[in-house]
């Protein structure tokens, strides 16, 4: 069932009424059950699905290569207290249950930019949910980091 909501309505009054925007306006139950889905798997320890169509994901390998030559901009989609505590080096704290409340903090980011969206690896639902809503949003060069920072401390990578 899909409802369709002006481009005005931010996506927090949106979800009050179930439904996420993902494309122009047009807002689908199935995106927000996803995502529902996904945070009752993290809380049960769970993997997030491995891909999404449309969805382009880096390894660790590829986002260290775009960390290292600046290529993209890291969005740490995790609770503040623990962006506090550790972050992948230069990230920036964009968080996801912030996004879910209001579609302003999507204007915060430039669309010809590319985005880097990671969380706590496969467990955490928050990058994916991020890069779904902006995805549906027009945001194309936004690519998803599964593996997140566990794997990143890992390997011994730059935190801060």
């Amino acid at each position: 069932m899909k409802r369709c909501y002006t481009a005005i309505v931010p996506i927090g009054i949106a979800l009050l009424f179930g439904s996420l925007p993902v494309r122009g306006g047009e807002a689908t139950e199935d995106t927000l059950k996803l995502i529902d889905q996904m945070k009752i798997d993290a809380e049960a320890k769970k993997d997030m699905p491995k891909e999404f169509p449309g969805v382009t994901q880096v390894t660790t390998e590829q986002a260290f290569k775009m960390w290292k030559d600046k290529s993209a901009i890291f969005l740490d989609n995790r609770v503040k207290t623990q962006f506090d505590t550790e972050r992948i080096e230069g990230s920036q704290w964009y968080p996801a249950d912030e996004l879910l409340k209001d579609a302003a903090l999507a204007s915060k980011l430039d669309k010809a930019k590319t985005y880097i969206a990671y969380c706590n690896g496969a467990h955490c639902w928050r990058s994916p949910a991020v890069v779904l809503i902006l995805k549906g949003l027009g945001y194309n060069k936004i690519l998803w980091y599964r593996d997140g920072l566990p794997d990143w401390k890992k390997k011994g990578l730059a935190t801060e």
